[in-house]
């Protein structure tokens, strides 16, 4: 881990999405509530919360942040869905690896939610993809 004892104690938020391709059949249910294994929605948002919680037991590098708040917004579009998530806290470090474990986490609990409804005859995910992690905003205050 990098040496942080040095650094002061400030305002740190991150904010990060990314997107999962899925089926319009899949996206339909989902709209519709008929997601045998449960409300995705709902599920995602707290896996999300979980994934970034434990962000530093996933990545070995990380250190172990007091999160103050986490925020995870799922939208549902067209083509696929859509996680947000946006981190606070005070610490020496930044929280931009817990938002990204949050979109993270969110995603592949959407994608283990509808798989059965995603695969094609073979049992292979021929339309679904993950894709556009990133961070779009990184904030510090002094």
């Amino acid at each position: 881990m990098i040496d942080i004892s040095e650094k002061r104690v400030v305002f740190r938020e991150a904010t990060a999405e990314g997107f999962i391709n899925l089926k319009p059949s899949t996206i339909k249910m989902i709209r519709e509530g008929k997601i045998e294994k449960g409300d995705v929605i709902t599920v995602a948002k707290t896996a999300g919360i979980l994934a970034a919680k434990r962000t530093p037991e996933i990545l070995p590098l990380c250190h172990p942040i007091p999160l103050e708040k986490v925020e995870i917004e799922v939208s549902v579009e067209d083509s696929g869905v859509r996680v947000r998530a946006t981190v606070l806290a005070h610490y020496k470090t930044g929280v931009e690896m817990e938002a990204l474990t949050a979109v993270s986490g969110a995603i592949l609990t959407i994608w283990d939610m509808v798989k059965k409804y995603e695969k094609d005859e073979n049992g292979q995910y021929p339309s679904t993809k993950i894709s556009e992690i990133k961070v779009i905003n990184k904030l510090k205050t002094m």
